[in-house]
């Protein structure tokens, strides 16, 4: 995206649910770490502007005027819990040359049919709905979806046959959230009996030695055999999509084959959910739609099929004894029901605070910057004759450096977030 492409953004090429709202910043890009990183800057100053500090943002117009006068590389709008207005951003999955899109992404963009417009590197989208942010995480891979403290760059630059509206998408963000970013991670762990036993592990798989048919079988007999046996058929019957079908069976593999992709591919082409497009490639990096589908699976996969058998005197003493026995199987079902939720939750707790994270960077780098951009501007003392008092240049610096600490005091002082 060209500067002179950022500068031309008017209210005609904006939704007007945006344009309405005083929610705008500029922002400017520094290198950090060797790193691009677009920084927030307060339109009219040039310093720090806060994703959670309204004093900090101003009007469409205003930003606008700012980049025009090149005094900032481009203009943002502020997600806030007072707004309706989701963001998702969808990274790393166009060719700015081509323009071509990896299949994930179309699919994201078809399905929401909402304002969508390429990023200012070209390299990605992204779309604004209206709706309500689903729970749990909101960020895997190369896709995030933001609805409060955080900004998005604004282009302009609407993509084809896409509406010039933030349209009302509610069941289709809860669908590809569910689909890209929760990935079945919770939806479709198969469920524990007496004859499944899994193991807990992060990313580490048991040897799982099974014949095709014998894994069949298991999986048909398990306690969700019956949700198997329909994808197994073909049946996509509550699901949005067969995209979202392919990877509910492929995640239920996942757990059979102990994460064995060669045998989950094999597997998923005697399914009645094969189709054409398993073997086409939809993305840059060359990877089928197959390839894609079981890398997401095993990478949303952290519970296994353990074939390894039980303690036999163990065994014997809850077959033969069950009246003495001091183990309670159905406590320790509970138990086990109950770590598993828990890690569940720990899991998703850890990916918001990195993301919090990852905002209290941000912030800082910023902070650096203005810092090393106020250090750098010349020093206009007054002469002998001033009679030791400031010149005007001096006091304006000492009102911009006072304005830096009060908002510093903000972000970081007893009203952080």
């Amino acid at each position: 995206m060209t500067k002179e492409t950022t500068t031309s953004v008017t209210q005609k090429n904006l939704p007007t649910e945006l344009v309405e709202r005083d929610q705008w910043v500029c922002w400017r890009s520094e290198k950090r770490d060797g790193k691009k990183t677009k920084i927030p800057v307060v339109p009219g100053e040039g310093s720090f502007a806060s994703s959670t500090d309204p004093e900090t943002w101003s009007d469409f117009e205003t930003v606008r005027s700012f980049v025009k006068a090149n005094r900032a590389d481009g203009i943002g709008f502020v997600f806030t819990k007072e707004d309706p207005i989701v963001g998702v951003d969808l990274d790393d999955c166009r060719d700015p040359e081509t323009g071509d899109v990896d299949d994930d992404a179309q699919d994201i963009i078809d399905r929401l049919d909402s304002y969508t417009e390429v990023s200012p590197s070209g390299t990605g989208y992204h779309v604004l709905i209206n709706g309500d942010l689903p729970e749990g995480r909101n960020r895997r891979g190369h896709i995030e979806l933001y609805d409060t403290a955080r900004f998005f760059t604004v282009t302009g630059d609407r993509v084809d046959n896409t509406p010039g509206q933030v349209k009302r998408r509610q069941d289709a963000l809860e669908a590809i959230h569910r689909e890209y970013v929760q990935l079945h991670s919770e939806e479709e762990k198969p469920e524990r009996d007496e004859h499944t036993r899994v193991r807990e592990v992060a990313k580490t798989t048991p040897e799982v030695d099974l014949e095709d048919n014998e894994l069949l079988k298991k999986a048909k007999n398990a306690s969700n055999g019956p949700k198997f046996e329909r994808l197994w058929n073909g049946n996509t019957a509550g699901y949005d999509s067969n995209s979202e079908a392919d990877m509910a069976l492929c995640c239920l593999l996942a757990f059979w084959t102990g994460g064995d992709t060669t045998q989950i591919d094999t597997l998923f082409r005697q399914s009645g959910l094969l189709r054409e497009k398993w073997d086409e490639v939809h993305y840059a990096d060359g990877s089928t739609y197959g390839e894609k589908t079981i890398e997401r699976a095993i990478e949303a996969t952290s519970e296994y099929y353990d074939p390894s058998p039980r303690n036999e005197s163990t065994q014997s003493k809850l077959e033969t004894e069950p009246e003495t026995t001091d183990v309670d199987t159905d406590e320790l079902n509970r138990q086990n029901a109950y770590l598993i939720e828990k890690n569940q939750l720990l899991s998703i707790r850890v990916s918001e605070l990195k993301v919090t994270i990852e905002q209290k960077n941000e912030r800082i780098a910023a902070l650096e910057a203005e810092v090393e951009r106020l250090s750098d501007r010349p020093s206009v003392r007054g002469d002998a004759n001033n009679d030791g008092k400031h010149s005007p240049r001096e006091l304006e610096d000492d009102s911009v450096k006072t304005s830096l600490l009060d908002r510093t005091k903000r972000l970081f002082g007893g009203n952080t977030e």
